[in-house]
């Protein structure tokens, strides 16, 4: 089954100034083969986060997200810090 994608328009663009990197771009993080996935415990947000690390076009990433009913929606995108880049290498 192929799952859908959503994400606020103005926070979209916000991410792509901030990190360069834009929600359209960040969603291909899921076909990666070799992701990880976190729950995203840094606080409560009033709902469950994660975070999923990959590649997208040879970089790898990070992306924030919850799990809706009808879809996945993207919080942010960024590259991946040190930390989380030696995760994914150390897998």
């Amino acid at each position: 089954m192929m799952t859908e994608f959503e994400w606020d328009e103005d926070k979209n663009r916000k991410n792509r100034k901030k990190h360069g990197i834009g929600f359209e771009e960040a969603k291909g993080v899921f076909r990666d083969p070799k992701r990880i996935t976190f729950k995203d415990q840094r606080r409560n947000y009033g709902e469950e986060r994660w975070k999923t690390i990959g590649t997208i076009f040879g970089v790898i990433i990070s992306v924030i997200y919850t799990i809706r009913e009808t879809a996945t929606r993207l919080i942010s995108a960024r590259k991946a810090n040190a930390k989380e880049r030696d995760e994914y290498s150390n897998q």
